[in-house]
């Protein structure tokens, strides 16, 4: 066997015939050499097992696991064992890597021991084919997420929505392992790794240079799949939330009575936490109440402390807005004010 590689890049795949080779000449062409790839065959019934061992035969650093038909959590974590490196890359079958992503990566990793998941901006790519998906809303996610590049702004927003795209990451393998790999249950398994981590105490940064081609198509998992509906990520979220910020007795006040606010609402009151007031700037709002509790202007807001504050809202500018005028109050964000949506 060849000496242990720097990088090992775990790429699940299942019936990806159309798009494999060129993913896999992305990762063939990387300046990186010292890295392998462990496909994990994932009981595909297109020709993408006999393509990947084909491709195997051509490169040595291909390495291919063929299994039944388990899943993506069970692929990656065949393909977390059967890793070598003390880096590991995530790549998706239908994404293409930059030459250099895995060579600026682990050169990141190298310089910053203390980091533990480093992600990169990606370009959303949306093929020009009959019944592809509309773009706006992913392109509005991809815009957002490529901002976030530094721990801080990454937690910041991790309860807004995942902050890294998934096949743009690479992380330490003995993060994954100590946090047991991926976890399989019926929710979205790259978001709860990074709340897993981030309570761990793991360290997040993002290259600020587009590192993947991040395909978008009708049949991705995040679109067809119920682990990956909105319920899914709030339970998360409200689970992560009451963990780090909310203990039992801690009112609560949303800034946002609009769907995102009301939502998270009546969640939290579900969950039996107290609802102290909604803060809102619309004044056809003022003097309302939903759900049972005031809704008040900013003026208000030094009568209602103690409590956490969560920024409910769905739109970047009026989270910007929020956050500004909850600093002009002196409001801590990360102890007193929280972002979510």
């Amino acid at each position: 066997m060849s000496a242990a590689p720097l990088v090992s890049v775990l790429l699940p795949v299942r019936d990806a015939r159309a798009t494999l080779p060129r993913c896999l000449r992305s990762l063939r062409a990387q300046t990186l050499r010292a890295h392998e790839v462990i496909a994990v065959d994932d009981g595909s019934e297109d020709g993408s097992g006999a393509l990947l061992a084909r491709a195997a035969g051509r490169d040595p650093r291909l390495r291919v696991l063929h299994t039944p038909r388990r899943g993506l959590v069970p692929a990656l974590n065949s393909a977390l064992e059967a890793a070598r490196a003390p880096l590991l890359a995530r790549m998706d079958a239908d994404d293409e890597a930059h030459p250099r992503r895995l060579e600026l990566q682990a050169e990141r990793l190298g310089a910053a021991p203390a980091l533990d998941v480093l992600g990169s901006r990606v370009r959303h790519w949306v093929p020009r084919v009959a019944g592809a998906p509309g773009s706006a809303g992913m392109a509005a996610y991809v815009a957002w997420s490529n901002g976030l590049l530094d721990h801080e702004e990454i937690v910041r927003d991790l309860l807004v929505e995942s902050p890294l795209v998934h096949p743009s990451v690479m992380m330490r393998a003995a993060l994954l392992r100590a946090l047991s790999g991926y976890r399989d249950f019926a929710g979205p398994e790259d978001y709860d790794l990074w709340l897993r981590a981030r309570a761990a105490g793991a360290r997040f940064a993002k290259l600020p240079r587009v590192l993947l081609r991040w395909r978008d198509r009708r049949e991705r998992l995040t679109r067809t799949d119920a682990r990956y509906a909105p319920a899914r990520f709030l339970d998360l979220k409200l689970r992560a939330l009451e963990e780090r910020h909310l203990p039992p007795g801690r009112p609560l006040v949303v800034w946002g009575a609009g769907d995102v606010g009301k939502a998270w609402a009546r969640a939290l009151l579900a969950r039996g936490h107290a609802l102290k007031a909604f803060v809102e700037v619309d004044p056809r709002k003022i003097g309302q109440r939903i759900h049972g509790a005031p809704v008040v202007g900013c003026g208000e807001v030094a009568s209602l402390a103690p409590a956490l504050h969560l920024a409910a809202v769905g739109q970047r500018d009026a989270r910007a807005r929020i956050r500004a005028e909850a600093a002009r109050h002196g409001l801590r964000e990360g102890t007193e004010l929280v972002a979510v949506a």
